[in-house]
């Protein structure tokens, strides 16, 4: 049984994965037309390097990787594969800033998806304001998503984008059940994402080779965006996050992923891949709003049913 410090603990862990992954979408866009499996197998061998380091610094013993269940390894393979491949698609058949808020569906799901686990892994019974948290939060995920204006975008654009929409919902899907599911595998060391990593990385190259050309990077600052995704979002933040779905806040962590869509879209702005708007400002209340709605939601209002008379 953890400590309550440890439990606190992860969820910080968690909560730095959730600012790692607000410069995935902008470093994913700089990194230029890179084909989708040949980007997953650079940045996850990276990621993969990455996790070594971790386990070092941390006092994970590597020993691990020999012992990891077959269930997490299929699991790990599924979100980080799965999701990234979805997710590198969508973002050169869509929008850049529109799939990439689509695919922040992935909060709103982990907070439902968490009623489903037993008491004993961390599941609670789904209350009226992680419902209201989390759906303020998605509003304010789809203003942006509708409003953020985009070059191009227009009806025929939307139109012709839809199998980018698609595949971004299918990545957000694919994402919260892997990060909910992590909690099955509470007993697996964070190290243990090293196997997931390295056999991500191997299964996208083998893609690659059957269905890319390689592309070269077409510049140095291209290279340097696929360098940090490896270190950062499709790298560290994976065993942050891992650390943070086993042993941390659940849904509180779903909650505040909400704030990666605007930090996400503040970013790309500032970096010329958009044009902000005013619905920032409005998305960014919705977001904040539901985020403390969701997370202090039962230390406010059991506190107040529970308050003598």
């Amino acid at each position: 049984m953890q400590s309550a410090s440890q439990h606190q603990g992860a969820t910080r862990l968690g909560v730095a994965a959730i600012a790692l992954w607000a410069i995935l979408a902008s470093l994913t866009a700089l990194a230029g037309p890179v084909p989708p499996f040949q980007l997953t197998a650079m940045t996850f061998a990276i990621g993969a390097a990455v996790g070594l380091v971790y386990a070092r610094v941390t006092g994970q013993s590597l020993a691990v990787l020999r012992t990891v269940p077959l269930g997490a390894l299929a699991l790990g393979v599924y979100g980080l594969l799965g999701f990234h491949v979805c997710y590198f698609f969508a973002l050169q058949r869509a929008p850049a800033l529109e799939a990439s808020l689509i695919v922040y569906l992935w909060p709103l799901l982990i907070v439902m998806l968490t009623s489903l686990l037993p008491a004993g892994l961390g599941g609670e019974r789904l209350r009226w304001w992680h419902v209201a948290g989390a759906m303020l939060g998605f509003a304010g995920s789809a203003m942006l998503t509708w409003t953020v204006p985009v070059s191009g975008s227009d009806l025929t654009g939307r139109a012709g984008s839809w199998l980018g929409y698609g595949l971004a919902f299918a990545a957000a899907l694919i994402w919260s059940t892997y990060s909910v599911g992590l909690r099955l595998f509470a007993k697996v060391p964070s190290a243990g994402v090293i196997a997931s990593c390295a056999v991500t990385a191997l299964g996208a190259a083998v893609l690659h080779l059957a269905t890319e050309q390689w592309m070269w990077p077409h510049s140095a600052s291209a290279w340097l965006a696929i360098i940090g995704l490896g270190l950062g979002p499709t790298g560290l933040a994976f065993y942050l996050w891992d650390d943070g779905m086993k042993r941390g806040n659940m849904r509180l962590l779903g909650v505040l992923s909400y704030a990666t869509p605007l930090a996400s879209t503040l970013i790309m702005t500032g970096l010329g891949l958009g044009k902000a708007s005013t619905a920032l400002w409005l998305a960014a209340l919705l977001i904040t709003a539901g985020a403390l709605l969701a997370g202090s939601g039962a230390t406010l209002f059991q506190r107040e049913a529970t308050r003598p008379k």
